[in-house]
């Protein structure tokens, strides 16, 4: 089965921590640049990218590619709070942000608990 990844909340989501992503970096020190800018960016292009990728695929392949997107927004929620132990950031932006990569985890981990299902 294949999937129209436009239409699935995840990456709606994902998009929309991305966008939120990129906005905030841009409040980050210049020195920041090539390391946890860089980092983030990364990983919150990866979280929507491979969605996609997978979206294609047969559910066994997906089920890859969501675990993929899942384990770079682990690795973004962590460099989130690199950035707020390093003060960054606000703690109620660090919360804002931090809300909704943990709503995206646990839509996620649904999804692939339904696709492993099928």
């Amino acid at each position: 089965m294949r999937h129209n990844f436009k239409n699935l909340k995840i990456w709606i989501l994902s998009m929309e921590i991305t966008s939120d992503i990129f906005k905030l970096c841009k409040t980050f020190p210049k020195s920041e640049t090539y390391s946890l800018i860089s980092q983030m960016n990364k990983c919150s292009v990866s979280m929507p990218s491979n969605i996609a990728e997978g979206s294609n695929r047969g559910n066994k392949h997906f089920q890859h590619y969501l675990n993929i997107s899942l384990g770079s927004s682990f690795e973004l929620q962590t460099q989130l709070l690199i950035a707020l132990q390093n003060e960054y950031l606000s703690k109620e932006k660090t919360e804002e942000i931090e809300n909704k990569i943990i709503e995206f985890q646990k839509m996620m981990t649904s999804f692939i608990s339904k696709l492993e299902l099928k």
